[in-house]
């Protein structure tokens, strides 16, 4: 019982924390800007925060284990624009979509082999995919946005545009991704299995944990994820763009660490992550409003990229 609420002590800043600074940031904003908690705007936010809470979803489970994936923003262009090619020369959308979908799984499968068989570290493991996959999509787009044909393509449109009830459909289908990596971390002995690897790696396996297939389960599913997001940004568009995912991976990486999630590996949540998510989104609508230039966003970000991993060292420490 003493165990049990040493535990949730311990657990609950990490959730609460970063939500009180979205609620902090939401009061401030609303206050700097009268347009902000407009219903408009409020959508607009959601439907833009959906790529990012698809990526940071997968990458999550990576995280989680120790390690990274910087290859997702590559992924998602990628599998973007071989769904777009497909869809060009007038093939199903099943067939596109599919299409799309083994480049996710494959390149997952990559790094998660990189990583667990070849012993690469994930940062050079998954940079290598990065670059591969980005020339890769300059070579399958010739540099140019691969146009998607309006006609027979309203399903894919609605991905990226529609809504249902008032709610964006790529937001609906960010939280569906969230509840089930929830469920799958939170209910499950894979769950448990992520964790044991990320705390320490060596004591999982002699625990029989077979850690390589845990983590490569983890690149996999960031894989997928990734695909997801380039579905919803080649709908948004009607098109694939050859720079498109262009540091997204860092946008990602920092919504995790915001939410809690130690970069070292074996502690986070998916709600955790989630909050990560919405503090990037209401951040940078709130740049966007108040008319800072794009380079000073990027600016904005690394700053808050290091002072996350910078309190996420001070919580290890202590």
């Amino acid at each position: 019982m003493t165990n049990e609420k040493t535990k949730q002590k311990k657990t609950l800043p990490k959730i609460v924390q970063p939500l009180l600074v979205l609620v902090g940031l939401i009061v401030i904003l609303s206050v700097l800007s009268p347009s902000f908690l407009t219903m408009s705007n409020l959508m607009n936010v959601l439907r833009q925060v959906s790529v990012n809470g698809m990526i940071a979803a997968g990458l999550t489970l990576v995280i989680l284990t120790g390690g990274i994936d910087l290859s997702v923003g590559s992924i998602l262009a990628f599998s973007g624009a071989v769904t777009a090619l497909l869809l060009q020369r007038q093939m199903p959308l099943a067939v596109a979509l599919v299409a799309g979908l083994g480049v996710g799984v494959v390149f997952g499968l990559v790094n998660g082999t990189l990583v667990t068989r070849a012993k690469v570290q994930p940062f050079i493991g998954t940079l290598v995919s990065m670059m591969f996959l980005r020339g890769a999509t300059l070579v399958l787009t010739d540099g140019k946005p691969i146009a998607i044909p309006r006609e027979g393509n309203e399903m894919l449109n609605w991905f990226g545009r529609g809504d249902i009830f008032g709610i964006p459909v790529p937001m609906i289908l960010t939280l569906i991704v969230f509840a089930v990596l929830y469920y799958v971390l939170s209910q499950t002995r894979y769950g448990r299995h992520l964790y044991a690897v990320g705390g320490n790696e060596k004591a999982a396996r002699l625990a029989g944990v077979d850690t390589k297939k845990t983590q490569a389960i983890a690149y996999l599913i960031c894989g997928i994820t990734a695909f997801m997001a380039g579905v919803i940004v080649t709908s948004r568009l009607s098109s694939a763009q050859p720079t498109a995912g262009e540091g997204y991976e860092m946008d990602a990486i920092a919504a995790v660490v915001l939410g809690g999630t130690s970069m070292t590996g074996g502690q986070g949540t998916i709600p955790g992550t989630l909050i990560g998510v919405l503090i990037m989104g209401v951040l940078n609508n709130a740049l966007n409003l108040m008319n800072v230039p794009s380079y000073y966003q990027q600016i904005a970000k690394a700053v808050i990229i290091l002072i996350a991993v910078l309190l996420d060292r001070k919580k290890q420490a202590e």
